[in-house]
């Protein structure tokens, strides 16, 4: 849920000032708190941070789990001047020059939410729409409670496509990686 502030407009150098003990996102400028998630919430990305860092050892890309700070861009080439600093509950990284102190500068290469009842708005329809902008090419959405995931992937014209919808009882081979299979019903078990 938003914040309500004052209607000034925050950045990244204000979120760093903001005590530890909050949770909260900052999108386009307005903070939003976060409370702690379920436990289901945290087994579903504890599950999935094991399967995709397990595939990872060894490579050049890298899992994280929130939280974890993802800087995004807004053409300003200094992240402290950036008004959009969100906690994905899992992304993976590729490109290790804009890891920072508190997390990543840049656009990652695949990124999942798993929805809570209080984040599902910001999953679903503005961070939708700012993962799109940046051009992060795979994008999955979980929804605990259906026990399903929705995996948009950027097509050729910087949109995402129509998503690819897997249930618990499915296997699902990870677009950015040839040799990776994640099994769902590890995942919701």
């Amino acid at each position: 849920m938003p914040l309500q502030q004052e209607s000034k407009s925050y950045t990244y150098e204000d979120y760093l000032k903001w005590p530890d003990d909050k949770r909260c996102e900052l999108i386009e400028g307005i903070p939003h708190m976060q409370a702690a998630p379920a436990w289901q919430h945290q087994a579903i990305t504890f599950e999935l941070g094991r399967q995709f860092g397990n595939y990872l050892i060894g490579k050049s890309c890298r899992a994280f789990t929130a939280p974890f700070d993802l800087i995004i861009s807004d053409g300003e080439a200094e992240e402290g001047k950036s008004k959009n600093v969100v906690q994905p509950d899992l992304l993976v990284v590729c490109n290790k020059s804009g890891l920072r102190g508190t997390g990543y500068f840049g656009v990652p290469d695949l990124i999942i939410e798993v929805c809570s009842p209080s984040t599902i708005r910001n999953d679903k329809v503005l961070k939708f729409n700012k993962y799109e902008t940046i051009g992060v090419k795979e994008y999955w959405i979980v929804e605990p409670e259906g026990k399903f995931i929705s995996i948009f992937t950027l097509q050729e014209n910087k949109r995402y496509g129509r998503p690819e919808i897997y249930t618990d009882v499915d296997k699902v081979k990870v677009g950015i990686f040839e040799k990776l299979i994640i099994d769902l019903k590890l995942v919701f078990d």
